[in-house]
């Protein structure tokens, strides 16, 4: 049992599962794979139609399990043929059934950048995430403001840049958002799930950007998006990249759904 966290809402059942799993090795890796870092950054801003982040998740807190069959670096081949800027790998063992494994799997079938997507609370992920060849790591804001990390988000931010990885600060919260244009960090999240009740808001995002403008971040849309509308409304209301795990990794036809959304814009 973490010192930290308590059983009680949402994130903090989130990071005691990843104390839980960092101490059951879950991030222990002997082998590194050979990787030269890829700009989500770049990809993002380069992208013709809509910039995907396109997520391998086989299950979520708030529906379980979503996909029983494919291999992970399946997936991500049809994604990435379909049009994805880029991918979001599922790490964290409890909830979401990832693991760093299928992040390696995945690096190794694709070229695109990879997002490490897991509570990260301690340089254990961050250096794991680098062995893995991911090369970008999220965290998530509300982790930090409430002190269930380590250290605080700058010393973890400050260890992934010196690794060579970009990080995605994730917000939910109009403060949590302010926080993060104020600290002008290149890329940020605005996530459309309550944390407290995982109900979502896809007027989030609009809702946050209107508040506070984008300042010279990235902003990435994340949560509740399924269909071309979602994207265009998004991008109308100020998103650069979209983030899409379930309403893809649910459907029969990956590279069908990729595509669908990729042309959006």
């Amino acid at each position: 049992m973490s010192r930290f966290a308590k059983a009680g809402d949402t994130v903090e059942k989130l990071v005691e599962n990843s104390y839980k799993a960092i101490d059951e090795g879950a991030y222990d890796l002997k082998r590194e794979v050979s990787h030269d870092a890829i700009s989500l950054k770049k990809a993002i801003l380069s992208c013709p139609h809509a910039a995907l982040i396109t997520e391998v998740k086989f299950s979520s807190p708030s529906r379980g399990q979503i996909r029983n069959f494919g291999t992970p670096a399946e997936i991500a081949l049809a994604m990435e043929e379909a049009g994805a800027t880029a991918l979001s790998v599922l790490t964290q063992p409890y909830l979401f059934d990832g693991s760093v494994q299928n992040l390696i799997a995945i690096r190794k079938a694709v070229a695109i950048p990879l997002l490490m997507k897991d509570i990260v609370v301690s340089d254990v992920q961050i250096d794991a995430a680098k062995k893995a060849g991911a090369d970008c790591i999220l965290l998530i804001k509300a982790v930090f403001d409430r002190n269930l990390a380590e250290s605080s988000m700058e010393s973890l931010y400050d260890r992934a840049a010196k690794k060579g990885l970009q990080v995605l600060v994730e917000a939910h919260s109009s403060q949590e958002y302010a926080d993060c244009i104020k600290s002008r960090y290149e890329l940020v999240g605005i996530n459309n799930r309550n944390l407290s009740d995982l109900a979502v808001d896809i007027k989030n995002t609009e809702r946050l950007i209107k508040e506070h403008g984008k300042g010279s971040s990235i902003i990435i849309s994340e949560s509740g998006i399924s269909k071309p509308a979602d994207i265009q409304y998004l991008k109308k209301a100020g998103a650069d990249a979209f983030l899409v795990g379930t309403s893809i990794m649910e459907t029969g036809d990956i590279g069908a759904k990729v595509a669908e959304l990729y042309n959006a814009l």
